[in-house]
């Protein structure tokens, strides 16, 4: 464990920057769009102690489930994809740990399994509207919707997460802009909105610094063409409740 801590450092200021995204443990960045487990180390760190329940409506391969376990801290872990739900599961078996981890196939916005007030920290990293596709018909996927029907989904999964959370406790989304047309989508700012309406108080935004995306290249070439500036950051979102 003292090797895991080795040369890690908490995360001070409102810059973060991973240039490399961490593969210690099962972590790896095979799945697309999956975050850095430096984001969610940071953020179990910080607003957590050992043994607490950490939330992630938005599992993916895991990667919050496995730091939840590796910091002896308990974790429900929720996706809407059958099929990630077993690659999630699979980067678990590697992992000892004496604490509850709890993989669920389930939809974040009904998580009815999970009682009000029960939870010490949420981490969200759900899909930027419909930039990433994660399956082709699975309703209520949130990577399949317009930004309409996005907005509205992502209201439901706050509130959801406002219902959970215990009180004077955190929650942490990362999302990014889109962009259309050539025109910036504030996709973070409008999430940002949505929280607050339902109770939230935003206690900080981090900027976080995008590396190793896959479609960089592809972007590079089509800006030399056309006049706007590469995305190349993300917000997480910290709210308290």
């Amino acid at each position: 464990m003292q090797e895991y801590f080795n040369n890690f450092k908490l995360e001070t200021t409102s810059i973060w920057s991973f240039p490399n995204r961490g593969n210690w443990a099962t972590h790896s960045g095979s799945f697309r769009g999956n975050w850095s487990p430096y984001i969610p180390k940071n953020l179990i760190l910080r607003y957590t102690k050992e043994n607490d329940w950490i939330l992630d409506p938005f599992l993916g391969s895991g990667t919050t489930a496995v730091e939840s376990a590796l910091l002896n801290r308990n974790c429900i872990g929720v996706d809407i994809n059958p099929k990630t739900i077993q690659i999630a599961k699979k980067n678990m078996e590697a992992i000892e740990t004496s604490c509850h981890i709890i993989i669920k196939h389930g939809n974040a916005c009904n998580m009815n399994f999970i009682k009000n007030n029960s939870i010490d920290l949420i981490c969200l990293h759900p899909p930027y509207c419909n930039i990433i596709k994660y399956s082709k018909d699975i309703e209520d996927d949130l990577s399949l919707l317009n930004e309409e029907e996005y907005y509205k989904k992502m209201c439901i999964v706050a509130s959801e997460s406002y219902r959970v959370l215990k009180k004077q406790k955190y929650l942490a989304v990362l999302i990014a802009d889109m962009r259309r047309n050539g025109n910036i989508i504030p996709l973070g700012f409008n999430v940002m909105k949505i929280f607050q309406s339902i109770g939230f108080t935003l206690k900080e935004i981090v900027i976080k610094e995008q590396h190793n995306c896959r479609s960089t290249e592809k972007w590079e070439g089509i800006i030399k063409k056309q006049c706007f500036l590469l995305i190349k950051h993300e917000y997480l979102l910290i709210f308290k409740k």
